[in-house]
């Protein structure tokens, strides 16, 4: 019989190929985790680790990590379909979502939740659209929230509202880029928003692997334009604050706007901005949460799920 105790510490030691590191994090001593791996060996009848320096996998080694990854994974999920089914007055939800959306999506959504289910336990995980994806693949958390598509398989998807990307533009950059113009640009920007007009335009814009990005980068190309990016950083609220002082223009979700209040009186002390709709299909989508097809979900991810959909 499999010990499943014995696939946790050669997981660790695989990682590490260090006894002594895998053992110092493990909290054991390096012999315990020796001995461990030793019979971890005698049940299996094949040498794991090639005993070198530095410490080498063995290709029944390489072949039991990849299978002990999915061994433990379903061990969890079967705990936790288990524990679903005798109550559910306890369990743990995790929920990966980038720092700007959750900030604007997770205060509709969580007091709900919570007040309906008070046992349990919440984990949020915040990072780009690239990192979330990674994490629900391998099991880090439960549901992320974000536009579709979603760029990884085996994901299943439950829309939960429409979402838009806006082109967010100074007068201070139209000035400078337009001078005596601005009126005739506006006008023309709004009656339809070509990025090709701005060309010449300086850009601010956050890092690649967030998805307000990627839809940008897709933008440029339709538009056959190299955008002038003076500036790129991981926050989105800071390439708006810089846009609103007229650094720049840049690209900013609809929902974000339309769920903070005091966004407009903040804008107002520093200039004029202008929010336009995108010509492009790409900028218009859907806001979904994502789930891994091939993990069971739990009934605490059913019901994030039903008043996410309610709420939104």
């Amino acid at each position: 019989m499999i010990n499943f105790l014995n696939l946790e510490y050669f997981l660790v030691a695989a990682e590490e190929l260090n006894f002594t590191k895998a053992a110092k994090q493990l909290f054991i001593s390096q012999q315990s985790l020796s001995n461990h791996m030793l019979n971890l060996e005698k049940e299996f009848g094949v040498i794991l680790f090639n005993r070198t320096s530095p410490l080498t996998l063995t290709y029944a080694g390489q072949t039991l990590k990849k299978r002990a990854r999915q061994i433990l994974s379903l061990k969890e999920e079967t705990f936790r379909e288990l524990a679903d089914i005798k109550d559910f007055s306890i369990g743990r939800l995790s929920i990966g979502v980038s720092h700007t959306r959750g900030r604007v999506i997770l205060p509709e959504i969580l007091p709900a939740y919570r007040e309906q289910f008070p046992n349990i336990d919440l984990h949020l995980i915040e990072g780009n659209s690239s990192e979330l994806d990674n994490r629900l693949i391998h099991g880090d958390v439960d549901l992320i929230i974000g536009m579709l598509p979603f760029r990884v398989e085996n994901v299943g998807t439950v829309p939960i509202c429409d979402e838009e990307v806006l082109m967010a533009v100074s007068d201070r950059v139209l000035k400078r880029s337009f001078p005596g113009r601005v009126e005739e640009i506006k006008a023309q920007l709004s009656e339809r928003a070509d990025l090709s007009l701005l060309r010449e335009c300086p850009f601010l814009l956050i890092n690649k692997g967030n998805r307000v990005r990627t839809l940008a980068d897709e933008m440029f190309e339709e538009a056959q334009i190299t955008p002038n990016i003076v500036l790129e950083t991981e926050n989105i609220e800071t390439v708006l604050a810089l846009a609103v002082r007229g650094m720049g223009i840049t690209f900013y979700p609809k929902m974000f706007i339309s769920r903070q209040l005091n966004l407009q009186q903040k804008v107002n002390q520093y200039t004029s901005m202008n929010f336009y709709t995108m010509d492009y299909p790409k900028a218009h989508g859907t806001l979904a949460i994502g789930f891994h097809k091939d993990h069971y979900m739990s009934q605490a991810a059913r019901e994030f799920i039903r008043i996410a959909t309610e709420m939104l």
